[in-house]
């Protein structure tokens, strides 16, 4: 009897050592999804950091880069407007027709955010402008020099910045042409292109981030797969030798 009870015994034992390594292999097969889940989401975040960081970094360079092409080239364009101006003028300045004068600059002042355009003569007076009354404002002296040569400056005119441009007409023989841009006008234009140019950086961060989170994904899941096999294994290898032979 003393045999019989020691065999029921160790057998319970050994069912009892089954039973806990078949309960360890079911919590790791839980474990092992979380697990994964959780190494997916943080590589995905690491990515998606390092790539907001790229990705602000290359707005703020290209901004500043971005702003200065573009206000050279409204300056650019400001300069070849006031020069087809300073052409057109040279034939009512000479002929001394003023209406055909103040139609032209009426003309020009029209043009998209161009605030004003006058004419300077060689004496510093004005023969011509597109303002009635002419804005105490705009008037400066210039010298027999500047007259002669292309130049910038920033003025306020009813409390607004304005860009104005000068040329010589006919080399300074006959005065200056001057033009006003409004600097409001040339700000929209600039921000209205450099919010493109954020909206595509932005669109493509969201791509990549997709993109990321997908092969993150397709990464680690043959990884889960293989453990399943291996816990499988596992198992197998623990099954008792009769019940394998019995299978």
């Amino acid at each position: 009897m003393s045999k019989i009870y020691d065999a029921l015994i160790q057998a319970a034992k050994n069912s009892d050592s089954r039973a806990a390594v078949f309960r360890s292999s079911a919590d790791q097969k839980l474990a092992l999804p979380r697990l994964s889940s959780r190494l997916a989401w943080k590589i995905t975040g690491t990515v998606a950091a390092v790539m907001l960081a790229f990705g602000l970094l290359l707005t703020v360079i290209a901004n500043q880069f971005l702003d200065r092409a573009l206000r050279s080239e409204i300056d650019q364009r400001a300069l070849a407007i006031a020069t087809n101006l300073s052409d057109a003028a040279a034939g009512p300045v000479i002929g001394k027709n003023i209406l055909d004068l103040y139609a032209l600059l009426t003309k020009y002042a029209r043009l998209e955010r161009v605030a004003y355009a006058f004419i300077e003569d060689t004496n510093g007076q004005i023969v011509g402008h597109s303002m009635r009354p002419f804005p105490p404002e705009l008037m400066r002296t210039l010298t027999p020099d500047e007259r002669k040569q292309v130049g910038t400056r920033v003025v306020t005119l009813q409390g607004n910045t304005v860009y104005e441009t000068r040329v010589p007409v006919l080399e300074g023989q006959l005065g200056t042409a001057h033009l006003g841009i409004w600097a409001e006008g040339v700000k929209t234009e600039i921000n209205a292109v450099l919010l493109r140019f954020v909206g595509l950086i932005a669109l493509v961060l969201l791509v990549a981030v997709a993109l990321s989170v997908f092969l993150v994904r397709a990464i680690i899941a043959p990884i889960g797969g293989r453990t399943d096999k291996t816990d499988a294994s596992a198992a197998e290898l623990n099954t008792p030798v009769e019940n394998r032979v019995a299978r």
